[in-house]
């Protein structure tokens, strides 16, 4: 059975390296301005690293009432003990979701209407498409979706679609309006002179959208 998204629909994935505090300190206050879903995306690090890491900031999310997520293997959140696991493009689903069981939430990464199209709705819970708009944290990464790409993809996606890359306050209306349940923001929070701030402005964007919430 899918599992129901954390409201907001905001998910906050990490980067130490462009954060102005340690991370910590940044999820914190990301979770005291309203953020419930945080992401940890650290691939730099050695799993033996990014397990304390995880352990380290679990207990902090779930005091708030959140959940947890870590990007990479689906082996890496079952030891880390992780509320999910967000896969990259060309990942196994069946294989995470065997792993990691039912009330897990399992998310993948598509860059096209190809990828949303085989999406199976019964393994995956939510998929993250970007970059959405041009940003400064994955120059180069691939052209950007745009508005148009996103509605095409969110209309071919079986499973709620949040976008990433260049999301900001005034992104977020237009990235509902595409049709994406929600946003996924990094680089924006993660160099925030005040990441609170930051996030406590996307969380009132979110929650004054029309139809909120649209995570389905």
């Amino acid at each position: 059975m899918a599992q129901r998204l954390p409201n907001p629909p905001l998910l906050v994935v990490t980067d130490r390296r462009q954060g102005r505090r340690p991370l910590p300190e940044i999820v914190g206050a990301a979770l005291a301005a309203g953020c419930r879903w945080v992401s940890l995306r650290e691939k730099d690090l050695p799993d033996d690293e990014q397990v304390p890491l995880a352990r380290l900031l679990l207990p902090m999310v779930r005091r708030h009432g959140g959940r947890l997520s870590i990007h990479g293997e689906a082996a890496l959140a079952k030891l880390a003990g992780t509320d999910g696991v967000h896969l990259p493009a060309g990942s196994d689903p069946v294989a995470a979701r065997a792993l990691l069981g039912a009330e897990k939430l399992i998310g993948v990464s598509i860059h096209t209407v190809t990828e949303a199209e085989t999406i199976d709705p019964a393994v995956v819970d939510y998929a993250l498409a970007g970059p959405a708009f041009e940003t400064v944290s994955k120059p180069g990464y691939g052209p950007e979706i745009g508005r148009k790409g996103l509605a095409e993809i969110a209309r071919a996606c079986r499973v709620p679609l949040l976008a990433i890359g260049g999301i900001n306050t005034v992104r977020v209306a237009e990235v509902l309006a595409a049709g994406c349940a929600g946003v996924a923001v990094m680089g924006g929070v993660m160099r925030a002179a005040d990441p609170g701030l930051e996030v406590g402005a996307l969380v009132a964007t979110l929650k004054g959208a029309a139809g909120y919430p649209r995570a389905r």
